[in-house]
């Protein structure tokens, strides 16, 4: 099967393809989604969801997987992002021959193409449009609920120490929108390092953090109002903390469980009593069907 990636690279995939080596945890866990983690025979350390990806052969790490493993492991398509991987480990499998499908979601609708042409490459099209369509119901269902509220304006915290937030033009950046906020951040950069001065002068209404304060390398919600910086914002002081999971932060299906979980978290008002907690303390998602995700890394 011949087919265009996400750079504009033409591949030839052959068919069937019953042995899928991924690179990225994103992939894996969209190929398990589409119910075909059973022909995933490799992936990276960092592959963590669902669980059967943790005990699958690990190549080596995101930025720097072995070759000499993913060569023995034959597989038909090598999965591979632009986000995470590195453009040599591409050319490298590419030049021994291997069908690389390299992925580049810049906004929410990229993340349901890719679904769909992965699918479509490992021969799950059935699943892939059930997979779609359930994602594409419940984006439009939250849409119609933030229809015509005013987006929050916040911050969202890949990292705390350097400073760093999303850029404008990602997938991260839509999701925000999508759950009824704005980044304070006009960057267009993916994952721009940002100082504290500028996030003064910004004032977002909320802080949001990605699973946990911790896995953003952040001190624990308490101590943040005692920091520099931080205790000059307005949200630290009035307790507008977001703790959302950390499937936000990963392009795959899951993602829209995320999305709902932070419109509940900022818009309250316009959910049933009682979906969000307040009073000054940092507001946690109510629990979900994606509770376990809440350890994953991005």
């Amino acid at each position: 099967m011949q087919v265009t990636d996400d750079l504009g690279r033409t591949i030839e995939v052959p068919q069937p393809v019953r042995r899928i080596v991924s690179l990225a945890p994103n992939l894996t866990e969209t190929v398990f989604a589409l119910e075909a983690g059973d022909r995933v025979v490799g992936d990276t350390s960092a592959d963590d969801f669902p669980a059967a990806a943790k005990s699958l052969p690990h190549v080596g790490d995101v930025l720097a997987p072995s070759l000499e493993e993913i060569v023995a492991l034959h597989p038909d398509l090598v999965l591979a992002t632009n986000d995470l991987n590195r453009r040599a480990t591409v050319e490298a499998l590419a030049r021994m021959g291997f069908a690389v499908y390299v992925t580049h979601p810049q906004s929410i609708d990229d993340v349901l193409n890719s679904t769909a042409q992965i699918a479509r490459l490992i021969g799950a099209g059935p699943r892939g449009d059930a997979v779609i369509a359930g994602m594409r119901e419940r984006l439009d269902a939250l849409a119609k609920r933030l229809s015509g509220v005013p987006p929050r304006r916040v911050l969202f915290v890949v990292w705390t120490e350097p400073l760093m937030s999303v850029g404008k033009h990602t997938f991260l950046a839509d999701a925000l929108s999508r759950a009824g906020a704005q980044s304070v951040v006009d960057i267009a950069d993916g994952w721009p390092q940002v100082s504290f001065e500028y996030v003064l002068k910004l004032q977002p209404e909320y802080l949001v953090f990605a699973g946990s304060l911790r896995d953003a390398n952040a001190p624990p919600e308490e101590q943040l109002s005692k920091l520099p910086g931080w205790r000059d914002l307005d949200a630290v002081r009035d307790g507008k903390i977001a703790v959302v999971s950390s499937a936000i932060d990963r392009p795959t299906p899951r993602m829209v469980d995320a999305i709902e979980e932070l419109a509940r978290l900022l818009h309250p008002e316009v959910f049933a009593p009682g979906a969000a907690a307040g009073g000054g303390a940092a507001l946690i998602a109510p629990e979900t069907s994606t509770e376990a995700c809440l350890a994953c890394a991005r």
